[in-house]
């Protein structure tokens, strides 16, 4: 019986809804952002807690992590947008590689050369321990009306952090897949997964030129710009399924090619009105997928991870801002508003988990989703601090910092 006609994903879908809802309240009142509301309602109606919805459910909607992933990389790909990248002289780009290869390249030495664990397991988590979630610091942001240099490059950095932590996690995962067949030694079994990955940016690229020519040439409503993005979003993660590679890498070069081309900024926006229902279902599910008895053995890594993280956004923050000449209280304090973490890397968790095997996988998704709901809970307090030392708000709210404002919209 297909998850289509099992009667009981209604109710699955209803009590998901119901208790996602409910979570996003609750964090609302407590000032946090509605990820953390969402994971903490997919534990309590979790198989560890009140086990409203049964695991062979849960499984089958494992569809739902792929939808909503691709999605986030679409969205994530506008920000590749290759005048504005010309304008900044480059420099958002070195910063944002500096900080997020720095934490990524800092966890998987520490992991793997210091405490022994597996190469695949520390890469897989150094790779998504790149990525930043900019809710709580965008919330923050506007909460005082920060304005300023500093306010410009972290909007900027944390628009493409998401995005390097997307090609960081593709690469990744393409090596290891590469290394897994390396020893059969047939060439063709180690090129193919290259080829493969190289075809899914191919066809990223020619399915943002399609968006562009369907949507863009005449005035085009909101339902026929949602529908060709969900259709060709569709399209590229069945086909790289079936070439059983990430789909993360494509839709995110289908955003690119998109916006590069000339695409209309109302394509992004109806996508992003679509898209909050089939958010709460996979944050919900990835709260329900938590193992609770797996956190005594997270341990180590999960303290280890949670804390090199922090060291490694900062020290590559400061060290990418000294590279391209910013002011002292930018270097000083803008990786101290970086520490947010959920989102794409919640979604990098479970394809990671799919990827590694037994518990080193289950050990992964504990961590990247434990650690998440932590660096959701002190993000605004941090950011709120960074901009605080910045000298871009204080007892006037005024910035310190003067420079033309922030960018309109999210980053």
């Amino acid at each position: 019986m297909t998850i289509f006609h099992n009667p009981g994903v209604f109710f699955s879908l209803c009590t998901i809804l119901v208790f996602g809802s409910l979570g996003a309240w609750g964090a609302r009142q407590l000032r946090l952002p509605d990820v953390t509301g969402y994971l903490l309602a997919g534990i309590l109606i979790g198989p560890w807690v009140l086990h409203l919805i049964p695991e062979t459910m849960i499984e089958q909607m494992s569809f739902v992590t792929d939808l909503a992933l691709a999605f986030i990389a679409f969205g994530a790909g506008r920000y590749f947008k290759l005048s504005q990248l010309r304008e900044s002289g480059g420099a958002t780009l070195i910063v944002t590689l500096f900080e997020s290869l720095a934490a990524g390249a800092l966890i998987f030495f520490v992991l793997h050369l210091l405490f022994g664990y597996p190469v695949a397991f520390s890469l897989l988590l150094g790779a998504i321990g790149c990525a930043t979630a900019p809710a709580s610091t965008l919330m923050t942001i506007r909460q005082y009306k920060a304005k300023g240099q500093f306010v410009n490059l972290l909007l900027q950095v944390v628009a493409l952090d998401d995005a390097v932590a997307l090609i960081a996690f593709s690469v990744c995962a393409a090596c290891l897949d590469a290394a897994e067949h390396a020893g059969a030694l047939q060439p063709g079994v180690v090129l193919l997964p290259i080829l493969y990955n190289l075809g899914g940016i191919l066809l990223g690229l020619f399915c943002g030129w399609v968006l562009h020519r369907l949507v863009d040439r005449d005035r085009a409503d909101d339902q026929l710009r949602l529908g060709a993005v969900l259709i060709l979003l569709l399209l590229l993660t069945g086909v790289c399924d079936r070439w059983q590679i990430s789909p993360l890498l494509s839709c995110m070069v289908m955003g690119a090619a998109y916006v590069n081309l000339g695409g209309c900024k109302k394509t992004f926006k109806s996508a992003s009105r679509f898209t909050p229902p089939i958010l709460m279902l996979f944050f919900v599910l990835s709260g329900m997928r938590l193992s609770l008895p797996a956190l005594r053995t997270a341990g180590l890594a999960g303290v280890v991870y949670f804390l090199v993280r922090i060291a490694g956004k900062y020290l590559g923050a400061r060290v990418g801002c000294a590279v391209t000449g910013a002011p002292r209280p930018v270097s000083r304090w803008l990786g101290l508003a970086l520490i947010p973490q959920a989102g794409v890397s919640i979604g990098l968790a479970a394809l990671g988990q799919r990827m590694l095997t037994g518990s080193s996988g289950e050990l992964l998704s504990v961590i990247i989703l434990s650690s998440g709901v932590l660096y959701e809970m002190i993000g605004p307090a941090c950011a709120k601090a960074a901009l605080f030392l910045s000298g871009t708000i204080g007892n006037s709210r005024q910035p310190a910092i003067e420079t033309s404002s922030a960018p309109d919209g999210k980053p």
